[in-house]
């Protein structure tokens, strides 16, 4: 799941809100980095990762659940960027082949995006709106005044 996103790094861009096929991220109101504002949808597919050029969101292995990390231990580690130096991400223009295998995410992307929105659904119901109170101004039509 998503573990931390490394606010001195980011740069604001969107791109990994954009990315997220779980809507886990929301924009920041003031244009910095991305709220994570639905934690429980995050199916740990790592696109927001890959997206984010500024190697300021770093995503744990474990999908089961939140994972509690030291920020300055995984920035020591090395594992920023990682994950896109490992696909080779920033290959040069017209380059395919580092993406040659990712349309197959496609239909895993769709059903862990059904999968957690029934998750959420289950944990969220919707909230029924209350019933209007009826106007004094507006009575019910009653035979008489037909």
């Amino acid at each position: 799941m998503i573990a931390h996103i490394f606010e001195d790094l980011c740069n604001g861009c969107g791109s990994c809100v954009n990315a997220c096929p779980t809507h886990v991220l929301d924009p920041s109101p003031a244009g910095g980095p991305p709220v994570i504002a639905r934690l429980d949808q995050c199916q740990t597919c790592f696109m927001c990762e890959l997206y984010c050029a500024s190697d300021a969101i770093y995503v744990g292995p474990d999908q089961r659940g939140p994972e509690i990390v030291d920020p300055e231990t995984v920035r020591a580690s090395g594992a920023l960027g990682q994950m896109r130096r490992d696909h080779i991400w920033n290959a040069p223009p017209g380059d395919q082949e580092p993406l040659a295998e990712y349309w197959r995410l496609g239909p895993l992307l769709m059903e862990g995006a059904q999968i957690s929105a029934r998750r959420y659904a289950l944990k969220h119901p919707p909230i029924e709106p209350a019933a209007e109170p009826a106007s004094p101004d507006k009575a019910p039509a009653t035979a008489s005044s037909r």
